[in-house]
């Protein structure tokens, strides 16, 4: 049912039409809801974005996988002892031993390593023992720190 009211104007009565209620509602309506999901969305990524930050911040207090912590206790490792530029496969074309391609490597400027099957390991240490057992398998009694081993005791194996 629609109501016609009529107003007094400057020009004679003039005729106001409200517009019906159902309408006006549904408009409303339309923009609350639009609101409140538009609401909805941003306090979802902000939850998001909060446990991404999180995340990468107990990622950040921990070491990269691979190192592990400095280690006050000497601990024993086996393995082959190498270098850096060769590893555990010294080129067979150069005709010489593996302890001769490590030293020769040692002497260009490599440093020598243990490696342990997949593992490689960078030795400090007396490098006179060291090159004693080059390219030999040998038992190190060491402290390791990161990637780097600091050699206590040598035995071959």
């Amino acid at each position: 049912m629609t109501r016609i009211l009529t107003k007094e104007g400057a020009g004679g009565p003039v005729r106001v039409v409200p517009a019906p209620r159902s309408l006006f509602s549904t408009a409303a309506r339309f923009w609350i809801e639009t609101i409140a999901l538009a609401s909805v969305i941003a306090c979802f990524l902000a939850l998001v974005i909060a446990s991404l930050g999180a995340v990468a911040g107990a990622a950040a207090e921990e070491p990269e996988s691979g190192q592990s912590m400095p280690s006050s206790t000497a601990r024993a490792y086996e393995g082959v002892i190498t270098d850096t530029r060769c590893g555990a496969k010294h080129s067979a074309a150069i005709g010489r031993t593996a302890a001769d391609c490590t030293l020769g490597c040692v002497r260009g400027g490599e440093h020598f390593v243990l490696v342990d099957g997949d593992a490689t390991y960078l030795l400090e240490g007396d490098a006179t023992a060291l090159k004693r057992v080059a390219g030999q398998r040998v038992r190190i009694l060491g402290t390791l720190n990161g990637r780097k081993i600091s050699v206590t005791s040598i035995i071959t194996t």
